[in-house]
């Protein structure tokens, strides 16, 4: 195995480690939500809205995400990005050895905020070498790779964080994911080599005006409101109480609702990634967006279409004797010949349209993803400053991921759960729209197959 491949893998193992800290925590985030009573914060003796709060459950982790993209991303292109990857390794093993010792939701959204640091430097550092070591015609398959390598971790860390929740509670959870981060950093220092490039100055100024970085970031402004909205609010739907407008399901029947979108991301993207090198990226963008936001509008009508369809209320599941064994709640043993089945009985006909509408929202953000990234990493590689092109990445995003927890708590509470996925997904075709329209009357009817 050549020294490039070797560099990749400890990349993408890099990448997995970050998206399993990151799975878990939404995972379990309607769990803290039912454990931490949101209702009953105080901040100087005044009360502070459930709603507010759920939202700084998120919020407190962007908001530290979005102070921390400058620095990092600089510190990148200035200095060596491996070194900048490894301490930001350390600081997310320190960060998850600490989540067992939450016990308010002023903690919580603390701990949450240094997990943001840890999470913001590891994305950008690995997909800046990604990029930087990747040939412009490999570019968004490689990238495709290493989102891929994310979501393989979401799956496996949303089924084993619902399931090691609903046997064990939260503190075994956060051992593993220590565990995983230290082999992460171990295999990081061992076969990274040394990044020689300096950039000289402050490069976010020149790559800030940049043509195509400007077309793609009015996309990626509104969207970023529609996917955080979307995908933070999926599991909340599935898992919190009815009278808080969800379906009240347990840890597994989450899970699996969470880990379908990573599993169909997965497995698409570096086939889209692969398609997009060789086809353009706009359009796959285009595609990707509108796709996302038609299937977020019909997310809240999930137990419609289940009772429409005449869906099973009760799911059934083979499981090897050992897991089948395990004590969960809202799982009952069944027996079976020849083996053990386990019956989850705490869902209702919404649960199958919820997943299948999951998987395809992973469906549509596969297209989306690897090309939008992909046209990042050639215009800050071309221009010189791969990292800042990723740290402008990150700051298009962040008012939508800081701003739209806040809204969705606020709509969940005051509005309607619903009213949630419908702004979500009318974020994400205003978006595609935009887009098509200044690709159109900027760049030239052929720009939507051409870039």
């Amino acid at each position: 195995m050549n020294e490039d491949r070797l560099q990749f893998w400890a990349l993408y193992l890099t990448r997995f480690s970050e998206g399993f800290g990151f799975i878990t925590l939404v995972t379990l985030l309607p769990y803290y939500i039912n454990e931490l009573d949101p209702s009953g914060t105080t901040i100087l003796g005044i009360s502070v809205s459930a709603g507010l709060v759920i939202g700084m459950y998120t919020t407190g982790f962007t908001l530290a995400q979005t102070a921390a993209v400058v620095p990092l991303a600089w510190a990148g292109d200035r200095f060596d990005k491996r070194t900048v990857l490894l301490v930001v390794l350390a600081i997310g093993v320190a960060v998850y050895a600490s989540f067992p010792i939450v016990d308010s939701s002023g903690s919580f959204i603390a701990i949450r905020a240094l997990q943001g640091i840890a999470v913001t430097g590891a994305g950008l550092m690995t997909l800046s070498l990604v990029g930087q070591l990747a040939e412009v015609g490999t570019r968004a398959n490689h990238i495709g790779k290493a989102n891929a390598a994310s979501f393989a971790a979401s799956i496996v860390g949303g089924l084993s964080a619902g399931g090691l929740y609903d046997a064990f509670g939260f503190g075994p959870i956060f051992a593993v994911i220590v565990c995983i981060m230290l082999v992460a950093w171990l295999i990081a220092f061992r076969y990274l080599g040394p990044d020689e490039t300096r950039i000289e100055g402050f490069p976010f100024a020149g790559l800030a005006l940049n043509s195509r970085i400007l077309t793609i970031s009015a996309f990626r402004f509104q969207y970023a409101f529609s996917v955080t909205l979307v995908r933070t609010w999926v599991p909340i739907f599935a898992g919190v109480a009815a009278a808080e407008g969800g379906l009240a399901y347990g840890g597994i029947a989450v899970a699996l609702t969470v880990t379908v979108e990573k599993f169909t991301n997965m497995c698409c993207q570096p086939f889209t990634g692969r398609l997009s090198d060789v086809y353009g990226r706009a359009l796959f963008v285009f595609a990707g967006g509108a796709a996302y936001g038609v299937i977020a509008l019909f997310v809240p009508l999930s137990p419609a279409i289940g009772a429409a369809l005449n869906l099973p209320s009760e799911l059934v599941v083979a499981l090897p004797g050992a897991i089948a064994g395990l004590a969960l709640p809202g799982v009952v043993p069944v027996e079976a010949v020849p083996g053990q089945l386990v019956l989850v009985s705490n869902v209702s006909p919404a649960f199958l349209p919820l997943v299948a509408l999951s998987g395809l929202l992973g469906v549509a953000d596969s297209f989306r993803e690897p090309a939008s990234m992909a046209l990042f990493a050639d215009e800050g590689t071309s221009e010189g400053g791969v990292a800042s092109s990723f740290g402008i990445r990150e700051l298009v995003w962040r008012p939508g991921s800081v701003v739209a927890p806040l809204l969705g708590g606020w709509l969940m509470v005051e509005v309607s759960m619903a009213s949630v996925f419908t702004l979500g997904g009318a974020f994400a075709l205003t978006g595609a729209a935009t887009f098509l329209a200044i690709l159109v009357t900027v760049h030239g009817s052929r720009a939507l197959t051409t870039w």
